[in-house]
Order: structure tokens, then sequence, then C-alpha cells
């Protein structure tokens, strides 16, 4: 039995491989990948990690055929898949070599059963009838997917619909399997049990795996082969996991480290490769370091403080009150939010948290009136909105979903920006004060006269969120603020929120996945499960509670393991010390 914290054990007959490889496609000047040359031998499991624009979709697409045959470039050099020049391979012959998993797996669906989607590639190819339904059941019992199979896969909860997608790949009997960003729309426990899934296909098939995501310390959950990084179209570094955490490529390239490392960083531990520190049950170091620093903090009196220039500008007096929310989409279904109560500080900053399903998003549209809810009562600043329109509780309350585009309607920013305002009715010289306004806040009034489509992802989300302030709410809810962004963005974007928060007095729900984030920058975290409120209470406290963990299908984090592994007295004050410190050090790095 191989052990999940060591490696696989794969030959060395080369699956693909780049040799003095460049793209550039057709609308750029310049190459996106530069000179990458990379081999993958048949059955090795690999992380491709870079920030975004690296350039590791681009390589992805280029395994995968995407590039050249639907994204059209320039490219020099070769790839080579499974011995062939990929330059004499048409989509179709890819297509047997190398299947993706893509990260919106609700773009990849295309049956009306999840039994049909996982055939599709199989009717494609005209295969018999028997064996369509042998093979079909073959691989969803590999996913374990066999008691799902007369489902929509839109019935599925997003952990069942990516081992549909799964199957639906491997069904091909594919050499390569690529997973791109795997975990970007999953709860906790659900995208630990696709790295799971990922790792137990690995072992039985011996299929060669390349998984990209930016979710380094989730990945890590088990093994791999390697971890290779980008940066500006470039391999900059192709090594295993325990060299990779032990140099300083991560902290040079924006890449967050996990977080258990940086807190042995902090407490003088320095990383060495014999020390095993890319899983947290393998790594060796002293422990008597972390319990010193630990006293330290205590020493030091950190665990009273509590910076609210920071996180929250919170007064006493409450911005929104949700009393005993019921809400069902069906007369047959079962309540979708049973009896929720919770409130909101005006200029309090908490997290909205709880597995996939659980209600978050129903609440989230019942407070902005997109739905009605059934019984129960929704106050903001003292004033019952039930009966208020959406428009009038738009006033009052933001919305910002996950995906930016899905929010924008203009071509340009100026007027995707004053949309709002043009709608109440206001005059051109106050919607070009307000957007202007708006915009500096946002950090885009550069480029108020560009195009909407010459922004970076990143830049779409805090367009949204200008075209919401620029209405003035106080209160603002936001859909997954940081999904599918790598380290350096998610940064930005939460300390851009949080400063509004603070020097606004901006009340700010965030609903999230990301126990980081809960973690880092929320004061509170509201838990929902199956409809249901099961926590209301400090972050530290909830992820360091199994039971309501179990619950809420959250992820213990790594902090309290390292505590109770270092044998710490107050393992769940440790992570509360922790957090404290780390907002304290962001805070003397923002204020230099």
């Amino acid at each position: 039995m191989i052990d999940k914290n060591h490696a696989s054990f794969p030959n060395h007959s080369p699956v693909l491989s780049f040799s003095d490889f460049t793209f550039r496609y057709r609308a750029q000047k310049e190459p996106t990948l530069h000179d990458i040359n990379l081999t993958v031998n048949k059955g090795e499991k690999i992380l491709i990690l870079g920030q975004s624009g690296s350039g590791k979709s681009t390589l992805i697409h280029c395994i995968n055929g995407i590039i050249p045959h639907a994204f059209k470039g320039e490219s020099s050099g070769v790839l080579m898949l499974s011995g062939k020049d990929s330059k004499n391979l048409d989509i179709f012959e890819i297509s047997k070599m190398a299947g993706t998993v893509l990260q919106d797996t609700d773009g990849q669906f295309v049956g009306l059963s999840a039994a049909e989607d996982i055939a599709f590639a199989l009717e494609n190819d005209c295969v018999p009838a028997d064996e369509i339904r042998r093979r079909a059941a073959d691989t969803a019992l590999l996913v374990d997917m066999t008691a799902h199979l007369e489902k929509s896969p839109h019935d599925l909860s997003g952990g069942q619909k990516q081992r549909i997608s799964i199957a639906g790949v491997l069904v091909d009997d594919v050499e390569i399997l690529i997973f791109d960003e795997p975990l970007a729309n999953l709860d906790p426990a659900a995208g630990k049990d696709t790295m799971e899934l990922i790792d137990d296909l690995h072992k039985q098939t011996g299929k060669t795996i390349i998984i990209v995501e930016h979710r380094l310390e989730d990945v890590l959950h088990r093994s791999l082969d390697r971890i290779i990084v980008m940066e500006k179209g470039r391999i900059i570094s192709n090594t295993p996991p325990e060299r990779l955490i032990a140099s300083s490529i991560l902290s040079e390239t924006g890449i967050r480290e996990p977080l258990y490392i940086t807190a042995l960083k902090y407490a003088g531990i320095k990383m060495e490769e014999n020390m095993l520190p890319h899983h947290l049950d393998s790594i060796l170091c002293d422990y008597s370091r972390l319990a010193e620093w630990d006293n330290q903090l205590i020493i030091n009196d950190e665990i009273q403080k509590f910076n609210n220039e920071h996180i929250g500008n919170v007064n006493e007096n409450t911005a929104l009150d949700v009393r005993n929310i019921r809400f069902r989409y069906d007369e047959q279904g079962e309540d979708a939010l049973k009896d929720i109560s919770f409130s909101v500080a005006n200029g309090e900053c908490i997290g909205l948290v709880g597995r996939n399903g659980s209600g978050k998003s129903t609440l989230a549209k019942c407070v902005c009136g997109f739905i009605k809810q059934d019984s129960g009562d929704l106050f903001f600043n003292g004033q019952n909105i039930d009966n208020l329109s959406i428009m009038q509780r738009a006033e009052k309350i933001g919305y910002v979903m996950q995906n930016p585009n899905q929010m924008i309607s203009f071509p340009m920013i100026f007027d995707e920006t004053a949309f709002g305002l043009r709608t109440r009715g206001a005059g051109e010289a106050e919607v070009k004060s307000s957007v202007h306004e708006a915009l500096e806040i946002c950090g885009l009034y550069p480029f108020r006269n560009w195009p909407v489509s010459a922004l970076s992802y990143g830049q779409k989300k805090r367009l949204t969120i200008a075209s919401i302030l620029v209405l003035r709410p106080s209160f603002m809810i936001l859909d997954e603020p940081t999904a599918g962004q790598d380290y350096r963005h998610y940064t930005e974007f939460m300390e851009f929120l949080i400063a509004l928060n603070r020097k606004l007095g901006l009340s700010l729900v965030l609903i999230t996945h990301d126990m980081h984030l809960m973690l880092e920058y929320t004061t509170r975290a509201v838990v929902l499960s199956q409809g249901q409120l099961v926590a209301d209470d400090e972050p530290f406290k909830i992820l360091t509670n199994d039971e309501i963990i179990n619950k809420a299908n959250l992820k213990r984090t790594s902090l309290y393991e390292l505590a109770l592994n270092a044998g710490l007295k107050d393992a769940r004050g440790f992570v509360e010390r922790y957090i404290r410190h780390d907002r304290e050090k962001r805070m003397e790095k923002e204020r230099k």
C-alpha cells in the first residue's frame, strides 16, 4: 500500500514533452509561453502553480489541443504527446490522449442524466449499446456515483458534479487527466474528498495526472511527484514538493504557502527539505520552538489585543436583523431555510459558510428581495424591509455575484458604473461626479474611459463593486469574492474590501468556502447546514470544533492540527493568537 505522504512510482516513459516550446496568441504582440522544456512521465502526478496570467491555462490548452485548434496563434519548438508530434494530430486524436475536467462543471454537462453524461463520448464513437452500459457503469463505480446515475447533473451537489465530470473523461480511457482548478467551487470537505478521489484514481488506474490549482495546502493533502511553478510564461521551478516548500520560490512568486508553514516560520523555524515540510503529518521539526513562540505571544498579552482599525468598524447598532426566516422552493420539497435568525452590526465583517447547498445563496436572495421568504422577518437599521422592492433594497444592500461577467451589461467602464444612477433618473452632472468617486475608491479611475474587455478578472470584480458603491449602500453581500484568484490578487482584493469596511463603515457579509479568508478577514462566522443555522461564533472557534466542522462540511484549520501535533496545552487558543499576530504583521506591512 502506498503511503499518502510519499510520491508514487511512475515509469520513465514520457507521455508528454515540451522542447524549447514558445507560443504567442494571434491577438498579442508578445508570447504567452517562453522556451518551455518539460517532460512528464507516464503515471506521474504533478501540480502546476503560478499567479493568474503566468501561463498555466495556456500550457494545459496546448496539451489538450484547445491550442491551436480553438485558440489560434504561432508556436515554435516541439510538443510530443504519447510519442507523436502534436502538430500532426487533430483535436479528435488529442482528445483520446488527454481529457480535461473543467473548473465550471456545469459547462461540461451535455446529458439529461448523469448516466447519459458519462456515456456521451462512447456514443459519439458509435460504441455498441451493451458496451456503453458496461463501461459507463464501471466508470461510475470507480468514482462512487453508481447510486446517482438517474439524476440530472444539475440536481447533484458540487462534489458529485465533479465526480460525474471525471467519469465522463475517464470513460474514454485517456492517458492524461487534467484537472483545471478542481477545488475552486467546492466546500472544504468536498475539496478534501476530491483530492482523495484524484489520488485513488491515480493509484487504481496509473493515469498521468496534471492538476492546476491555487490552493496548494489543500492539494498537498495527498502526494505529488512534482510541482511545476510558472511565472510570466516560463517554468521557474520543477521540483518535488518538499524541496519547493523549503525554498523561497513561493514567497518570491506571490504564491500562498501552507498556513502551518507560515506559523513555523513566525516561530523562527527554518524550513529544510529533509524536514519533509510538504505535509503536516510528515514534518520533522523542533516543536519546542513553536511552544516558546506561543508562550511569548501570551506574555506579550497579544491575546487581549483586537485591532478594530484593521477589521470591522463596528458600532452597537444592528444593520441587518434576520428573524426566523423559512423558505422552500416548491410545496413538496423540504425547507431550504429553516428558522434562520442572526444579526449583523453596522460596520461588521462576517463570513457566511457551510457546505454546497446549505442555503447560503438562498438566504442572500431573501435578504436582497430576489425571492420572498415563506415566513419570518427581515429588518434593516430597525426598519422592516419585507415589503420593499428589489430596487428599494438595492439602495441599502448591495449584492456582488461570484462571476463578475454575470453582472456586467455595458461595454464601457463608465457606462457600467453609471447604470444604477441613470436608472434612478440622476442628472449627468451627478452621475459623472459619483462615478468618478466610486472608480477612484476602487482604483479604476485611470480606466474610466476604457472598454470593460480591457480589464482583468480581478479588475472586473472591482468594477462590479464600483457599480454598487455608486448607489451608496451601507451593506454589501459578496458571493465567493476570492474564488479562482491567486494569492496576490486574493490579498489585494481582500485588503481593498477591508479598506472599504474600515474607511466607509461598510458592513460586509462574505459567502465563502475559503477557510483562510474566514480566519483572516472576518470577526464572526454564521454557519449553515441543510438549511439550518448550526453556529454563530468567532472563526477560530468554529474551525477547531469538530462537531460543527462535520455538520457543515468544513475542515479543521492546519493551525489547529499543528498545535495538536506539537502538544500545545491550549491548541484552540494558539489559533486565535496566531490570527491576531498575523493581522498585526499585515497591518505593519500596510503602514510601511
